[in-house]
Parts: structure tokens; sequence; C-alpha cells
């Protein structure tokens, strides 16, 4: 298997992936399995996906070279800006796909789960556009702490659940959509927001990303040194490193430090994949702690899980005040105001600014923080 190609035929990367699932969800992923590989195949499906993103998402997004920064830090820093797509975040790549699959198998309704809010958005904007219908599991610390993408999800037809169980976040959302799905399988489509859950979601997610990497590839002058993305699932920063997996680019992820998985954690299942998951001595799911509800998640995708084993990745993690340091630095210098999930990638940037000195180091900013504005007015 290459590094970042295809699984294998049970879904692993490496001793992560596969399919955990309860049995009455193993048809139902069969299912999605198949016709992703059909649809992958068909140059229709493609060059409808290509037409969407083009003239619908907004692509392609530019690279904004972040001259004023890149300039106090000794470096060449070059943003990759999901956030000007369609919906505010690169989330819209991955759903217009599946919104597409989920229409071509007939479907009636998408089931997302959203943690910022972020997927949540761009599932009930592919859904109003498609003609589906959308539910949306989202906890309900994030739905007070993410109002606004509320507000856009029920503008847009969605009917938002909240979910009260657990820690009331990303976690607790994916538990709840993932039971809905068992018992509606006919008629509706999980339409998962990262690169997780069971086979085929990671590698069929991250190949509705990869559209990053490969346009950024293309964007570049050369290939950078060092190529930066924020993970929590992790589906932005696989479909960014899917780009230059194959160069000499020193790839890195930047997770919670309050929901690190592969620092913190250990090999675990939880929603349907093996990978890298916080959990106490007895095997328990621990909770995640953020400030940026997208990364508030105690696992990470297996295909990160695999990167990480082999070494062809490494990941870091930053700590919430220095991401909001590196919010405002970013606002102040470049005039840019980026996600709080994204930032995190920037505060290892600057924390790590002395080791970099010189390099051009490529950056993924994922989202816009427009969503995160009520939280700073409480900030201190």
């Amino acid at each position: 298997m290459t590094v970042m190609g295809d699984p294998t035929a049970l879904g692993r990367f490496g001793d992560y992936g596969g399919r955990f699932v309860p049995e009455s969800l193993v048809p139902a992923c069969a299912e999605v399995e198949a016709a992703f590989r059909e649809a992958w195949a068909d140059d229709g499906f493609r060059k409808d996906l290509d037409d969407l993103l083009t003239v619908y998402a907004g692509r392609p997004t530019p690279v904004t070279p972040a001259r004023r920064l890149s300039a106090e830090l000794g470096l060449t820093l070059l943003l990759k800006r999901e956030d000007l797509a369609h919906t505010g975040s690169h989330k819209i790549n991955n759903v217009l796909g599946q919104a597409l699959l989920a229409r071509r198998m007939g479907k009636r309704r998408l089931l997302a789960e959203t943690g910022a809010g972020q997927h949540g958005v761009a599932a009930a904007t592919a859904a109003a556009l498609l003609g589906l219908e959308c539910v949306v599991f989202m906890g309900e610390r994030d739905i007070e702490r993410q109002a606004p993408n509320v507000r856009r999800m029920r503008m847009l037809g969605a009917t938002v659940v909240p979910v009260g169980s657990g820690s009331r976040t990303l976690k607790d959302a994916t538990n709840e959509a993932m039971r809905r799905w068992v018992a509606d399988t006919a008629e509706a489509y999980y339409c998962i927001g990262s690169v997780m859950g069971p086979h085929p979601y990671p590698w069929m997610v991250r190949q509705f990303q990869r559209v990053i990497g490969d346009e950024a590839r293309t964007q570049v002058d050369r290939v950078p040194d060092v190529v930066v993305a924020c993970v929590g699932g992790g589906s932005n920063a696989a479909g960014t490193f899917a780009g230059f997996a194959d160069t000499g680019a020193r790839l890195v992820g930047v997770e919670a430090a309050g929901g690190a998985a592969i620092t913190d954690g250990a090999p675990g299942v939880l929603h349907g994949h093996r990978s890298m998951v916080l959990q106490d001595a007895h095997g328990q799911i621990t909770e995640a702690e953020s400030i940026a509800a997208g990364l508030d998640y105690p696992g990470i995708g297996p295909e990160h899980a695999h990167l990480a084993a082999i070494g062809r990745a490494h990941y870091a993690c930053a700590g919430d005040a220095e991401v909001v340091e590196a919010v405002h630095r970013l606002a102040r210098t470049e005039g840019i105001i980026p996600a709080l999930e994204s930032a995190h990638a920037l505060a290892w940037i600057l924390r790590s600014a002395g080791d970099l000195a010189g390099q051009t180091v490529l950056m993924t900013l994922s989202g816009r923080g427009d969503k995160d504005m009520e939280m700073f007015n409480d900030l201190p």
C-alpha cells in the first residue's frame, strides 16, 4: 500500500481503520462502499462534482502569502484559503461529494453530526441545493458556543437535534447520528464530516477532500518545506497531506492539547474504526476538552494514526491560550480572522518559528472565524 493510497480490502491503513459496527449496519456500510467505488470510477459523477466545486463552492481557493506575518517570523508563510469556500470552510468539499452520492443511491435525507457547526452548515447547504432533507445532531454545549452556525443550519431548512448526553459535544453527537442511521438505513444516508467512522468513510472523505492538497500543489512555485494543518478527526489535514505525501515536505498535524489522541491516546475503537483514542486504564473513552468545538473530540482519523506510526507525519498540539493569541496575531497582521480550529496550526507555527526560520510553510486555513465571534466576546 502506497502512502495515502487506497486502504486494504478490509478498509485498513496499517493497523488502523476497519469496520467495527453493529451487525445491522454492515450492509449499509457495504452499500456506501459499493456506491462510492462505482461513482468515483464514473467520469460523469466526477464531472458533476467538479462543476459544483467550481461554480457553487468557489474553487479553486487561493494560496495567500502572509507577507507581514512572514516578515515578523523570518519565514515564508503561505495560507491555503479554505475559509473562502462557500459556507466558510473546507467542509463543503466533502459534503457536495457525499450529497451527490446519496442522491445517486436514491436516499431521501442526510444525517450528519457536527461540532463547530461547519459540517452541519455544509450538509444543510448541500441538502438544500440537491432537494434532500437534512437532520443534524449537535451537542447542547456546542449549540451554545456555536449559535451563529445553528441559526444558519435552521435557515437552510435543516432540523438540528440537540444531544444532551455525555459531554454534550461532538463525540456524543456522533453517537446519536449513528444510532439514528441504524434505524433509518433504507431512506437515510449518513454524511460523516471527517476522516473517521467505519470503512469506507475515512478513505472516501479523504478522497473528497484531497482537492485541497492537489490544488495547493499546483499553486506553489515549489514544494514547501513544511505543510501544516489542524486535526480533530482530521479531514482538512488528510486532504492537504494527500497532495504532498509523495514529496519531501514535512507534514505536521496540530491537535488540541485537550484532545491530543496521537500524543496522549492509545489504540482503541471509537465510532466504527480502530485508531488512537483517549481512554482510561480500563479502555473507557475519556472526554476531550478544547476551546475549539471542531477539535473537541477524543479520537483521530485512522489514516492519521497510520501516518504517525510510520513516521510520515508528525503530530503536535496547541493549548487554548496560544490558539486565541494566534487568532489575534493573524487578524492584526493580515486582516484575516481564522476559525479557532484553524488557529491551532498557526499557534504551532508561531511557537516553532525559530526552528522554521528561512523555510517555506504552507498552512491550510480550514475555516473562517465569524462563527467564533460570540465566544470572543466572553473571553478576557
